[in-house]
């Protein structure tokens, strides 16, 4: 959940130090993003192409490669990224069926209904919400493609305070079953979701904070190591009091028409 203001540093580098120990950059288990994989659609669908928009670290990409006969291409805006997963692409064998381009997700210029399947977890900021990542994402797959989006839904409505640490974020969430409502009215046919508990929220902010202070320990001449720690450590904070509560996450599988 985005919280603070970056004053200096680079903000791909703070993305980077506080999800050193995730392997898959989103609030959600190893097990559940299995599960996903496992029920998409594509074991009767050959040299299937497969887009990520705001890749990560590129598990998710690189796991539905193994297990598929599919390509893919991962677009990540944060170098920090794109280093990490072409590394672990190349040391998994991967190298020559993955891609992993640096750059703005919104400004790439794919050939229109040419992917298999489009993904876009926990980064629908890239076109503006859910909706706009919808239509976006419609336009690049095929004609009955598949879309699988990651995104944060309300549990109950957030409280003031909540609002005001996050007055960009916290006001525009709607529920899970709203998700799923523009995503039908933008045409789309829900297949199959899959929500987050407060273990996979737990889990996930936790780490974050544990990576932000071992970094302040182990780098103390950094000079972004303080401003770095002073964000997390109020980011959990807000979690702790307010988010753990109020919002939660889904990754949502739909049948483009």
């Amino acid at each position: 959940m985005p919280q603070g203001i970056i004053k200096t540093m680079n903000i791909w580098k703070y993305y980077g130090v506080t999800h050193a120990d995730h392997l898959v950059m989103n609030p959600t288990s190893e097990a559940k993003t299995d599960e996903f994989i496992s029920l998409l659609p594509l074991k009767n669908t050959p040299n299937a192409r497969v887009l990520d928009i705001a890749s990560g670290k590129g598990e998710q990409l690189l796991r539905i490669i193994e297990k598929y006969d599919a390509t893919g291409v991962g677009i990540d805006i944060s170098p920090y990224e794109v280093e990490a997963s072409t590394k672990r692409a190349a040391e998994r064998g991967l190298q020559n069926k993955v891609e992993f381009i640096e750059g703005d997700g919104a400004k790439q210029d794919f050939e229109p209904s040419s992917f298999d399947l489009a993904m876009c977890l926990g980064a629908s900021w890239v076109w503006g919400g859910h909706l706009g990542t919808i239509e976006a994402l419609k336009k690049l797959v095929k004609p009955g493609g598949l879309m699988v989006l990651g995104e944060p839904y309300k549990l109950k409505e957030p409280e003031p305070g909540y609002i005001e640490a996050e007055p960009d974020f916290a006001p525009s969430m709607v529920t899970h079953a709203e998700n799923v409502e523009i995503a039908q009215n933008a045409g789309l046919k829900l297949l199959y979701a899959i929500a987050s508990d407060h273990n996979d929220w737990d889990r996930y902010e936790g780490l974050r904070l544990r990576a932000a202070e071992l970094f302040a320990e182990e780098n103390p001449d950094d000079p972004d190591a303080i401003e770095i720690l002073e964000k997390q450590r109020g980011e959990h904070d807000t979690y702790l009091k307010h988010g753990r509560d109020t919002v939660g996450w889904a990754i949502y599988m739909f049948r483009a028409p």
